[in-house]
């Protein structure tokens, strides 16, 4: 049987890396080009203005046989890549939850990949466990929580309530880890009507169904209603179900609303269930002093999440879970076979102990490095001034009698729609989907929505270093103006 045996110059000129001086050389242009853009992202439309498909149509449809320039790579990065970014660190993206992904913690984000270490176990990689630890102690001080608390890095808040519900089915039913699901009774996690679908994604992801997870009515400000909660763990018990977890957000998705945690945690507390904290945007404020109080409870919570990749400038992906029982977190995932085991023993952490994967990158790192770079005066300020900004939005909205507002706005995302007297509800509802779709297609800001109670509207989040007073008034007179000329279309039309 013949094999193809290379030509003379087919291959590089050894079996090695990047030569160092082309790597350097690179990697100056890419910081360059790092720099540049952060400095004129503001300068882009934020939506990509591309349709499905488009960026695969224009990709080889198999990968290079022969090795490529890194000029040829970066330019069709370039030409093709980029305009299929959505830019998240564009000054005026105020969709979903808006981010930073700061200098620092870019810098972070570079050394870690250089490092590329894996810090499954201690002895894999101590430093990447070590500083993990002094890191999250770090979070928890600027947090206000108590010193009982103990963190680890994941990579997203679903994997974060994940780890925290798998230790909340140890905890609850600890026969399942042997003989799973089908020796025990039905079990039940519970949350509000508002809570983040990761939270029923992890009730199916554990086994327990779609009906493993009970969803408990909101009162008129989108919080769960304590009353109801607790009619629902007394029927559940007595119908032969065992209550495992209940979850209580602070900072809802759809309205950044806040559970109220400490008389959910006395349900809790009276029945032995596990309750864990969804703070996951809102969790960074609480570092700020004036804003902690409406953190009230979370420090009897079993877990926390919040997620500095959100509202504390640090890249994706980096998601802190705060554990105030992390031997069940232990319980729950320890399975170490041989070729795991090391001399160190316990006397050391082992990373891999406390969620899902075995390979855990250096998230710390980054993290670290956001909080040494900014500090906690640096960090409070600027929360203090997203909150300032958004609040300053929810002014203008409450002054036009054209637009409503959901209320409270207690951190920085503003709930709102084209609502005016005399103005059908249905028609309402349509002008201001189409007033969210026509400031989108500007690309002059990107914006999502949600809907309550059948009803649509616009959201507005703020969390981002480069959005100012100036940009953030810009914005308000294009929404305006957008919904005059929607508004004016719609009803022209009817």
């Amino acid at each position: 049987m013949e094999t193809d045996v290379p030509t003379p110059g087919s291959l590089r000129d050894d079996l090695g890396d990047m030569p160092p001086d082309e790597l350097r050389r690179f990697a100056n242009e890419v910081v360059d080009w790092i720099a540049d853009y952060l400095t004129h992202v503001g300068d882009l439309p934020v939506l990509a203005e591309v349709t499905p498909g488009d960026i695969r149509a224009a990709l080889p449809r198999s990968a290079p046989s022969q090795g490529e320039s890194m000029e040829d790579v970066l330019a069709d990065f370039r030409s093709i890549v980029l305009p299929g970014v959505t830019h998240w660190n564009h000054p005026s993206f105020h969709g979903y939850f808006a981010v930073t992904g700061s200098g620092p913690g870019i810098l972070g984000e570079m050394i870690t990949a250089a490092l590329n270490v894996n810090a499954m176990v201690w002895r894999s990689s101590p430093a990447g466990t070590e500083l993990e630890e002094v890191t999250m102690d770090w979070l928890r001080d600027l947090l206000g929580l108590p010193t009982g608390f103990k963190g680890v890095i994941q990579d997203t808040a679903s994997t974060s309530s994940l780890v925290a519900l798998a230790a909340a089915r140890e905890a609850g039913l600890p026969e399942a880890r042997e003989l799973g699901l089908a020796a025990g009774p039905r079990a039940r996690i519970y949350a509000s009507e508002e809570a983040h679908s990761s939270i029923a994604k992890a009730a199916v992801t554990l086994g327990l169904g779609r009906e493993g997870i009970r969803r408990i009515p909101t009162d008129d400000r989108f919080r769960m209603d304590v009353d109801s909660l607790r009619g629902a763990v007394a029927e559940d018990r007595a119908a032969g179900i065992r209550p495992l977890a209940i979850v209580a957000t602070i900072g809802t998705t759809s309205t950044t609303s806040i559970d109220p945690v400490e008389a959910i945690w006395e349900i809790a507390r009276e029945h032995g269930i596990w309750l864990h904290v969804d703070a996951a945007y809102a969790g960074a404020a609480a570092i700020v002093p004036e804003l902690r109080p409406l953190f009230a409870g979370w420090e009897r919570a079993d877990s926390i999440v919040l997620n500095p990749h959100k509202w504390l400038f640090t890249p994706v992906d980096c998601s802190a879970l705060l554990m105030r029982r992390p031997e069940a977190v232990r319980a729950a995932f320890s399975l170490v076979p041989e070729y795991l085991r090391t001399a160190e023993g316990d006397r050391a952490t082992h990373l891999m102990d406390y969620g899902i994967a075995l390979g855990r990158r250096f998230r710390a790192l980054k993290l670290w490095f956001v909080m040494r770079y900014f500090g906690r005066e640096g960090i409070v300020s600027r929360i203090r001034e997203h909150v300032r900004l958004a609040r300053w939005l929810a002014d203008r909205i409450d002054d036009d009698p054209a637009w409503e507002r959901v209320v409270p706005s207690p951190f920085s995302t503003v709930v709102f729609r084209w609502a005016p007297a005399g103005v059908d509800s249905a028609d309402q509802d349509d002008a201001t989907e189409r007033i969210l779709e026509s400031l989108n297609a500007s690309g002059r800001v990107f914006v999502s929505h949600t809907k309550l109670e059948g009803r649509y509207w616009i959201r507005l989040s703020i969390g981002n270093l480069g959005t100012t007073q100036d940009r953030l008034q810009r914005t308000w007179d294009l929404i305006r103006e957008k919904a005059e000329e929607t508004a004016g279309v719609r009803l022209l039309g009817g």
